[in-house]
């Protein structure tokens, strides 16, 4: 059974890459702001083995495409896209197309397996009981 005290505490993500990141997205869309509150506590949140196993494979490890990194994809995807998102129909038809030829690249890419692997093995790494 592991204790918690001092020794063992989790480190604050303040004056990380990590920190700095969520830092510089502060203030942009409430939904950003979830999203940061999200990551936030997830990397303060004292988890299990299976929890971290469970949770590398739902951020960016899932085989079949079915977690956050591919969700962010479709979003932006459907952000650059002008059927979905109005705002981009007063845009020319050409930045409507270049815009939308973007995220569209963007979800191909965040969708490659090959991408997702590394997580989906540091999830199979964890040997849990």
């Amino acid at each position: 059974m592991t204790r918690h005290s001092e020794a063992n505490a989790i480190p604050s993500v303040d004056d990380t890459e990590l920190g700095d990141v969520l830092a510089d997205l502060d203030h942009i869309h409430p939904g950003i702001g979830l999203i940061r509150d999200g990551i936030r506590l997830l990397a303060h949140d004292r988890l299990t083995t299976a929890q971290t196993q469970l949770l590398t494979v739902a951020l960016a490890g899932s085989p079949d495409g079915t977690d956050v990194l591919t969700a962010i994809g479709y979003l932006v995807a459907r952000l650059t896209h002008p059927d979905t998102n109005p705002a981009l129909r007063n845009l020319g038809h050409d930045a409507q197309k270049h815009t939308q030829r973007h995220g569209e690249n963007l979800l191909h890419h965040l969708s490659d397996p090959h991408l997702h692997q590394h997580a989906s093995n540091a999830s199979g790494a964890i040997h849990t009981d």
